[in-house]
């Protein structure tokens, strides 16, 4: 067993060196063709969202005050996420080994998933507290922290969404990512579910980017339907969202 002295992230990056992966940041890669790059970006976005479908399931019963132990591990949201993932993409989720960028990125993803779920753990089995404010925009933007800190650098992910309906600043899509929400998804004859990518400048570097529309289900419209303004159980004011409407995005960057 390895001593708790040393920190997650530092965990993190014994295991990759054990199990023979470059860490990312380490060394270099050669540059990807833009079908590569659609590839990574796809593969890390699908599980993205798979892992914040498991969360918004299991919503009710995260905020149920009667109920200790959830059960809802790392492990458990884990395996129904790589499920949710094979269910929306129709193939298995595979591992890749090596040190592609895909490899690195997947590795990421399943241990920022994992961080997060262990971190919440006292929060979502606490007895006597309903509404936990463990929602699946809360997850998303923390799994999103933790992938970009353990990609040094080599990927960015991020949920975005509306400039109307941006809640958390740090969410707020930036010029490229607006542009593309309003001009390109907002489209009366742009497709349904169909992602939007081009090379463009992220953060002041060349980049890859990838962005998916998002679109407002049933159990989105809780906080963010109708009636517009009204206080929802989080306290924030709905923005009057309609069912099928345009509500988000998730944005993903490969720095070249």
């Amino acid at each position: 067993m390895l001593s708790r002295r040393y920190s997650d992230a530092a965990l993190i990056w014994i295991f990759w060196v054990l199990v023979g992966v470059t860490p990312p940041g380490v060394g270099s890669a050669s540059a990807l063709t833009f079908e590569e790059n659609k590839e990574v970006a796809l593969e890390i976005t699908m599980l993205f969202r798979a892992a914040r479908a498991v969360i918004s399931k299991y919503q009710r019963h995260i905020n149920d005050p009667n109920t200790g132990d959830k059960g809802l591990t790392p492990e458990k949201v884990l395996e129904e996420a790589k499920a949710n993932y094979e269910k929306s993409t129709g193939k298995p989720f595979r591992l890749e080994a090596g040190t592609t960028l895909k490899g690195l990125a997947q590795l990421a993803m399943l241990n920022a998933i994992r961080e997060v779920m262990k971190n919440a753990q006292p929060l979502i089995n606490e007895r006597g507290r309903g509404f936990k404010g463990f929602l699946p925009a809360v997850f998303a933007r923390l799994v999103a922290d933790s992938f970009n800190r353990l990609m040094k650098g080599r990927a960015y992910i991020k949920l975005t969404a509306p400039r109307a309906y941006i809640r958390n600043r740090s969410n707020r899509p930036d010029k490229w990512e607006h542009n593309v929400i309003e001009n390109v998804f907002k489209q009366a004859n742009y497709p349904k579910d169909k992602p939007f990518m081009e090379e463009a400048r992220h953060r002041g570097r060349a980049a890859f980017r990838l962005i998916i529309p998002e679109y407002y289900g049933k159990s989105c419209l809780t906080c963010h339907g109708e009636p517009r303004g009204e206080r929802d159980l989080t306290g924030g004011k709905k923005e009057g969202g309609k069912l099928g409407e345009l509500g988000g995005a998730i944005s993903f960057a490969i720095y070249n």
